[in-house]
């Protein structure tokens, strides 16, 4: 499935800084960030209950907000991007 993450930290909170970094390295582990705080992110069923676990685990539930949009298999069709940083193909070949 193809899920968007999206999550907005509370910086000006104590700790804050280190959430919003330790969330978004979570993020990168599953998926391509396509803006600041917006991961798109090609996974199952279980490692989405993973990614959800470990984000909820950092994040302060009473400051900061965390979204999951789930846009399905046939997401191609529902995803339209214009402008700059242009996001790579997660079907694709791999190089390293």
């Amino acid at each position: 499935m193809q899920l968007l993450v999206t999550y907005d930290v509370a910086t000006s909170s104590e700790g804050g800084k280190r959430r919003l970094r330790r969330v978004a390295k979570v993020c990168l582990d599953y998926g391509q960030r396509v803006q600041n705080s917006v991961f798109e992110c090609k996974i199952d069923q279980a490692q989405f209950v993973a990614l959800r676990n470990k984000i909820l685990a950092i994040a302060d539930c009473e400051l900061d907000s965390v979204r999951f949009y789930f846009l399905g298999n046939e997401w191609d069709g529902r995803v339209e991007h214009h402008g700059s940083k242009p996001t790579l193909n997660i079907d694709g070949p791999l190089l390293v």
